[in-house]
């Protein structure tokens, strides 16, 4: 058949349509799927794992209240973290639970089914508070970090951890992530110093002494190509490190970075869309004054060496009359999204304001973001809004609104944490000198 018959036959579009390559490549725009493999998928189709995720994203968002139940749990520890172990988001296994963590005020950590509102795993009573908690779902692994310093590692199957570590400094800061070399964990400390070990068995890879100070944000890039960096200094100029560097370091060579040229960070998100864009918060000690500063970072090669540029692509000062944001979020890599107040506001990163939503009466006190959705809460309701594909108009789809369900369980309370997979949204109430509660919403399919 010549090229042009080979166009016009329908049969020739019908297996572009289908081909591997053409849904991978959507895959890969919206979500982090590039360590994905034919494994994962098993007898699946790229186009049937697409089509499946698209179909539990709008799920979730064109849901109603009466289309979730919830499970309200015991009591939790008071200022504990959450973290989903695994969830309804990557995968074309329609039986896949949403499984989380959290502390137990006797200190064990806990793992929880959200759809039966259980607790199906717990450790053994714990000597020392935890301090910190992360997990790695593509391996089902949660990491701790403990008052004395000590890291842990746990399957949330067996009794014991399967790796512990004393560290020398306290951490602030730990980071887990996949790469296709395999899963590292990051941990940034007191004393200024970034190391890197391999999990789950805590493999020490490398040790870089970042700042003179502690280390309060660690952050990957979508890609896993880049690392955030910023000390407790507000002063001190955040670093932008090249994580092969890391992972791979050279005897008597620092590892490859770049300073960003703006102090007082107070925040920063790497963009999943554009995967190498990064905007920085930047707040005046009296909180009075916000900018919001976008980089690109990119590498080139000068007299035969690697060096690590950044651009500062756009910025925007924050208007005065408007409250002092506290939490951010980006998307499609020109847009910001941001609390005010009892407002969520979304910008351009030049400084647009392209939407004002206005969905709770008081403050919002939590916010949580993703590639997919947005979570905002305030005094006792949650709001639900969905990142539109493309970065369409209008942007930000506001969705659903869950007011006071769990509200007979506990008075003079608040959200202190709020997330959300495809099928369900996990939020942790806090009850005023008490532990806490966990809520956890489940869509009714």
């Amino acid at each position: 058949m010549s090229p042009t018959h080979q166009i016009q036959d329908p049969k020739h579009w019908n297996r572009i349509a289908d081909s591997d390559y053409l849904w991978r490549s959507l895959s890969l725009q919206r979500w982090d799927c590039s360590n994905f493999t034919n494994q994962h998928l098993g007898t699946h189709t790229w186009k049937q794992f697409f089509l499946h995720q698209r179909r539990k994203e709008l799920q979730l968002a064109l849901a109603q209240p009466h289309n979730f139940v919830y499970k309200v749990t015991k009591n939790i520890a008071f200022e504990t973290e959450l973290a989903y172990l695994s969830g309804n988001r990557l995968t074309v296994d329609e039986q896949e639970k949403s499984i989380i963590c959290s502390v137990s005020p006797k200190q064990e950590l806990c793992a929880w089914d959200v759809q039966e509102g259980t607790m199906i795993w717990s450790s053994p009573v714990q000597e020392f508070h935890f301090s910190n908690l992360v997990t790695l779902p593509q391996m089902h692994l949660a990491i701790t970090m403990d008052r004395k310093k000590t890291i842990k590692v746990w399957n949330c199957q067996d009794r014991d951890a399967l790796a512990v570590l004393p560290m020398p400094q306290p951490c602030y800061c730990m980071e887990a992530y996949l790469t296709k070399d395999g899963p590292f964990l990051m941990v940034g400390d007191a004393a200024g110093d970034i190391y890197t070990f391999t999990l789950p068995g805590l493999r020490d890879i490398s040790k870089v002494t970042a700042f003179q100070y502690g280390i309060v944000l660690l952050h990957c890039s979508p890609d896993k190509k880049w690392v955030f960096a910023c000390g407790t200094y507000s002063r001190t100029l955040p670093q932008v490190f090249l994580t092969e560097s890391l992972l791979r370091p050279s005897e008597g060579s620092a590892p490859l970075s770049t300073f960003l040229p703006h102090k007082l960070c107070a925040s920063a998100c790497w963009t999943p869309k554009v995967k190498n864009r990064i905007t920085l918060m930047s707040q005046s000690s009296t909180g009075k004054k916000t900018e919001f500063i976008t980089f690109d970072i990119t590498t080139k090669k000068t007299g035969g060496q690697t060096v690590i540029q950044a651009y500062e692509i756009a910025s925007f000062q924050v208007a005065a009359h408007l409250k002092c944001p506290i939490w951010m979020g980006a998307s499609d890599g020109y847009m910001i999204v941001f609390t005010s107040g009892p407002y969520l506001l979304l910008f351009s990163i030049t400084g647009f304001l392209l939407q004002r939503f206005e969905d709770h009466q008081a403050a919002i006190n939590n916010f949580w973001v993703d590639p997919c959705y947005v979570l905002t809460t305030s005094e006792n309701s949650v709001h639900v809004y969905m990142w539109e594909e493309g970065g369409r108009h209008p942007y930000l789809r506001s969705c659903c609104h869950l007011e006071n369900t769990w509200h007979d369980h506990t008075t003079d309370s608040c959200i202190s944490s709020v997330m959300c997979d495809n099928a369900s949204i996990v939020l942790t109430v806090t009850k005023v000198s008490d532990s806490s509660i966990l809520v956890m919403y489940s869509l009714n399919t």
